[in-house]
């Protein structure tokens, strides 16, 4: 059953973001997830919410977003990201 995962990102550093974007793609693949939703445009239809850059990856299942997140080669990411933007991160699963 697939699983989404929902990330709300503030970048600080664009640059150093985008760098980490084109290094966290490939595993994401190999994860095999995708991008359903990055950075577009939205609208807050309710509550107190105000999200910076939202992105919704799909993954096979909640199984797969977990190896993917705990995985060494996203560990060795996950500093770089978090060095040039602030993220909250929840994963669903799907129907």
């Amino acid at each position: 059953m697939a699983a989404y995962a929902i990330v709300d990102v503030d970048v600080h550093d664009i640059a150093d973001y985008m760098a980490y974007q084109q290094r966290v793609a490939p595993l994401l693949e190999s994860a095999g997830a995708r991008y359903l939703a990055r950075g577009g445009e939205f609208r807050v239809y309710e509550g107190d919410c105000e999200p910076g850059r939202l992105i919704v990856v799909e993954f096979p299942s909640l199984e797969a977003m977990d190896a993917f997140y705990e995985s060494s080669d996203y560990r060795a990411l996950k500093s770089q990201r978090e060095a040039c933007s602030r993220s909250r991160i929840v994963a669903v699963q799907g129907l």
